[in-house]
């Protein structure tokens, strides 16, 4: 399986929808912890590397 680079600042898409309705997410923290941002009601969140990692969809710009 190939590691994907995770830069802060980099917007990706989830599998699964936040309940504004937006699949976009900004990443604000990287490390063993994400802190993500939701693009739609700017809600933020942190989230662990792994399950983040699993619900990555596609990276859509960096």
């Amino acid at each position: 399986m190939i590691d994907r680079v995770f830069n802060i600042g980099d917007i990706v898409e989830l599998k699964k929808q936040h309940p504004c309705g937006s699949k976009l997410w900004k990443i604000l923290r990287t490390g063993a912890d994400f802190r993500i941002e939701c693009q739609g009601c700017k809600h933020s969140l942190m989230i662990s590397r792994p399950k983040f990692e699993k619900s990555v969809k596609k990276i859509i710009s960096s």
